[in-house]
């Protein structure tokens, strides 16, 4: 190769380097040494990739702030790379390497900050409350009158482990897109049940969000989308996005419940949705078994 070729080849190969805010989640996968990846999805305000593992799926959203913050992302101000479906990745030695960006954490922020103390008084005031703004709303879950999604409610506010394994089984994966509507309603089950549980006492509730998250998660990644059963892997450790927790705050008495769930309501088709199903479920579990804490 001659001298005047070199110069064209490295800047084809030049990289960005740029930071952003990433998940706690991801800390262990960044720090870990280089793998490769692979991008999943590519969207003009976020891209999914796969890392190679032989553990639990292992999905990272790289999205702008105009993107949902979900529990596994690294948020970042610069544009996103020009990527297709099955280009190569890699990630670890503290880095995101994606397209010409490569990326470092310059901060962490935490999917699952805990709600403190909460009267489960004030949670079960607030069910009527969810209730009523849920109903109300124009935009319905994807699985709305679906006959497991109705068993599950039953089981979880009797504590019933037959009841709520049986259910949860049947919705892993039911319904189609990246997020299907039965995995984002048993994502907003199991952090409902952790976070509130924990908050009011009632352990009960954190006792049913383990066993259900081990039945959701077993063989996740073969059983619905690698998307997905990573969301799934982040709920059952009640790690959520940052709609999800404001919900969780609003419900609790942090913040106004309204807007925030107004704009959890907003997400994708049935997402949204789907998820207030799972947290409203989750709450009527956790004000059924304050009695009943062990």
């Amino acid at each position: 190769m001659t001298v005047g070729t070199h110069p064209r080849a490295q800047r084809a190969h030049a990289r960005t380097d740029a930071t952003g805010a990433a998940s706690t989640a991801l800390r262990r996968l960044l720090e870990s040494p280089r793998r490769p990846a692979r991008v999943l999805a590519a969207f003009p305000y976020g891209i999914y990739l796969e890392v190679r593992t032989e553990l639990e799926p292992q999905v990272i959203a790289v999205v702008t702030g105009s993107a949902v913050r979900l529990p596994n992302a690294m948020v970042v101000t610069d544009p996103m790379p020009r990527v297709a479906v099955g280009d190569e990745a890699y990630v670890g030695d503290g880095s995101i390497e994606v397209g010409r960006l490569s990326l470092r954490a310059h901060r962490w922020w935490n999917p699952a900050p805990p709600l403190g103390p909460v009267d489960p008084a004030r949670l079960a005031a607030a069910l009527p409350r969810l209730a009523a703004l849920c109903d109300r709303s124009a935009r319905r879950p994807g699985l709305e009158g679906n006959g497991a999604a109705d068993l599950l409610a039953e089981g979880c506010a009797e504590a019933s482990l037959l009841r709520g394994v049986t259910a949860a089984e049947q919705l892993v994966g039911l319904g189609p897109g990246l997020t299907p509507s039965g995995d984002d309603m048993l994502a907003g089950v199991l952090v409902a049940l952790r976070h509130l549980g924990t908050a009011a006492g009632i352990g009960r509730a954190v006792w049913l969000a383990d066993w259900l998250a081990a039945a959701v998660t077993f063989d996740a990644r073969g059983r619905t989308t690698p998307i997905s059963a990573a969301l799934l892997h982040c709920a059952a450790r009640g790690e959520a996005g940052g709609e999800v927790l404001a919900v969780l705050r609003g419900l609790a008495g942090r913040q106004d419940l309204e807007p925030a769930l107004h704009r959890l309501l907003q997400l994708g088709h049935t997402s949204g949705a789907d998820l207030a199903w799972g947290l409203r479920i989750g709450l009527a579990a956790v004000v059924s078994l304050e009695g009943r804490s062990e």
